[in-house]
């Protein structure tokens, strides 16, 4: 079975920990968008791993993990990953293979990331975590960009390099007032990581055209989450590629009459990380408990995220836009102890009532969430492994989020550790 697992939210919905769970069951698993700009925390033999390139599934022994062309490559980044796992005593070389279409993230996009985010006013930044992903997706779609197959010809690597620098630090020079970025050095650079990164590429759509063939049972996870999918989201307050279902068609080039399911991954409340219009936010002491106990600190920026009630809205959204089967809802048990929950069910805009997500973002900055009100529990729920343990004022929160979102719960985690699910 071929399953695609999306983020129904602005991303860190968990994704890690459920892509931990089903990997068991998969032969190959896919990244197929994004950069080191996000991560995956998954707690494995009591150690805690944070991947940001490298799919989760390589934890599990004798798993094949593959970087899809629609995922833009920092070669740095990629081997201190490899590093990181192999020093774990975790095999990698020959389990993981990286597509020879896969655009590189030169030094010219973090710094142009760097200065553009610097040099905008107050409230017109979009929280890049300035590694270069935007500038580097720029590149491919302006078809100027650099990828992993082009190392395979020295000369022509260096011919590439030659132009694309020297426009670069044009615009860096002109524009920004920085230094021009040397050519030997980065060249250099790139040059040391050559033969190492050739090493894992591979024409990965042909092997999965042939694993799909084979039978073999294929997952393929993503980055970030729908709303901010570059097309879908919260736009310009989004990343800048497709975090939604298309995504994971063109980010690996699987064809998508080889796709058997899509699982939406939610929190059982919401948060957001980085700028932009976040209707359901808490108050500021509501905020800082439920961040304090949900440990929600982004795994590549260890920045704070904003944390809100479930907004059934933007859940509608995701589920339209992906077509989802079933969902996956995360962190359960840190609203135990709560006296009352909310659930977001419409917006008011501009004094009109909605149920649907308002794609400008103008109006969606000016959304009022119209919120249900529920009861909410008070026992400690991280022990619990069937649906009938559950309590029931919280079996209730997640039969109306389950009406809400038209799409049946399939799994409920209840704590970050493995064991800690419901399987329904």
């Amino acid at each position: 079975m071929n399953r695609i697992l999306i983020g129904a939210q602005w991303g860190d919905e968990g994704k890690g920990k459920v892509i931990d769970l089903l990997a068991r069951k998969s032969d190959v698993i896919v990244r197929y968008q994004g950069g080191n700009n996000a991560g995956h925390t998954i707690k494995f033999n009591d150690q805690k791993f944070v991947l940001h390139l490298i799919p989760s599934g390589i934890l599990h022994p004798g798993k094949i993990c593959v970087i899809g062309n629609g995922v833009v490559i920092d070669p740095e980044a990629l081997f201190d990953e490899v590093a990181l796992l192999e020093k774990a005593g975790i095999k990698v070389r020959g389990r993981l293979f990286v597509s020879d279409q896969a655009h590189l993230i030169f030094p010219y996009h973090k710094l142009m990331d760097q200065l553009k985010e610097e040099s905008c006013k107050k409230g017109k930044a979009i929280g890049t975590t300035k590694r270069g992903i935007g500038p580097c997706y720029a590149d491919k779609m302006a078809r100027v960009g650099i990828r992993v197959g082009d190392l395979k010809s020295l000369p022509y690597f260096k011919d590439r390099l030659t132009y694309v620098l020297k426009e670069r630090n044009e615009f860096l020079v002109k524009i920004h007032h920085a230094r021009p970025l040397p050519f030997k050095k980065i060249f250099d650079h790139f040059n040391q990581y050559r033969a190492r990164l050739l090493g894992f590429a591979l024409d990965t759509p042909k092997y999965l055209y042939d694993a799909t063939k084979a039978r073999k049972d294929i997952l393929f996870e993503g980055a970030q989450g729908t709303l901010l999918d570059v097309d879908h989201g919260t736009y310009p307050f989004v990343t800048s590629s497709n975090a939604t279902v298309g995504g994971a068609i063109t980010g690996s080039g699987i064809s998508p009459t080889f796709i058997d399911r899509v699982i939406g991954v939610t929190k059982a409340y919401t948060t957001r990380v980085g700028e932009g219009p976040f209707p359901t936010q808490f108050p500021p002491k509501l905020m800082k408990l439920i961040q304090t106990k949900g440990e929600e600190f982004g795994a590549t920026t260890g920045r704070a995220r904003r944390c809100g009630w479930f907004d059934a809205v933007i859940g509608r959204h995701a589920v339209r836009i992906n077509g989802l089967d079933e969902l996956a809802i995360m962190k359960l048990d840190i609203l135990s102890g709560l006296p009352e929950l909310k659930i977001a069910t419409a917006y008011r805009v501009n004094g009109k009532l909605t149920k649907d997500y308002p794609h400008a973002i103008f109006e969606f900055s000016k959304a009022r969430p119209v919120y249900e009100t529920w009861k909410g529990w008070q026992e400690d729920i991280t022990h619990v492994r069937r649906w009938s343990q559950l309590p029931l004022n919280a079996r209730r929160y997640l039969k109306r989020v389950e009406a809400l979102m038209e799409t049946p719960i399939k799994i409920v985690s209840v704590g970050s550790k493995r064991n800690q699910t419901i399987f329904l």
